[in-house]
């Protein structure tokens, strides 16, 4: 039943999973004011105009717009890849704190763009870490076949880059998409491959 469904839900995935859909929801229902979630620096900063607004570091996240295909297929892909991710990719005694910290990884990759290079920065970044749990799930799963809206089915491997080519094709913006693949696979390579060829602890360690 969805109740069960829900309440198997890993922690991590749940809570963002219930975080997207309880802002969208509150949109629509006049609840929720997305500016007031988005990732502005200038709100969050202590300087003079600043408001100090540290939760925008975390709402941005949590915003995946307004009901549509688009916001639809996104809680598709947490559902899936994310509660994947937490459940097999991040195990053991630690498992719940590395799943934590890969997504940490990824938002302090992310939300410095804005004072790096402005021109491709985003006011919310939940699509960017969507793909970047797409990207790993991915790697950890290259030879399965994943079916693409109902139509054709792709390898794994090859999957992240199918579905930032459909967003350009139904008329998405694919930066944030290919932001998060480039993230994810900055965490795969220090988290993964580095450890493998070069016989070290990985780079990225749970604090």
């Amino acid at each position: 039943s969805p109740q069960a469904w829900y309440a198997a839900l890993p922690p991590i995935s749940k809570f963002w999973f219930t975080s997207c859909a309880l802002s969208t929801l509150g949109f629509h229902a006049k609840f929720v004011d997305p500016r007031a979630m988005m990732l502005s620096w200038r709100m969050i900063s202590l300087a003079k105009g600043g408001k100090f607004q540290p939760w925008r570091l975390l709402t941005n996240f949590a915003f995946l717009g307004k009901l549509s295909l688009g916001f639809a297929m996104r809680m598709v892909m947490i559902a899936q890849y994310s509660v994947s991710l937490e459940k097999e990719a991040f195990t053991g005694a630690s498992g719940t704190a590395d799943y934590i910290a890969f997504l940490l990884f990824g938002a302090c990759a992310l939300t410095p763009l804005e004072l790096v290079v402005p021109s491709i920065a985003q006011a919310f970044y939940g699509d960017s870490l969507i793909f970047m749990c797409l990207y790993l799930w991915s790697r950890e799963h290259p030879r399965a076949r994943v079916s693409l809206m109902g139509i054709v089915r792709v390898g794994a491997f090859y999957f992240p880059w199918a579905m930032l080519v459909m967003t350009a094709l139904m008329g998405g913006d694919p930066m944030p998409d290919f932001l998060g693949i480039i993230v994810g696979h900055a965490y795969y390579f220090f988290a993964r491959l580095y450890p493998l060829h070069s016989g070290r602890r990985s780079i990225i360690q749970t604090p």
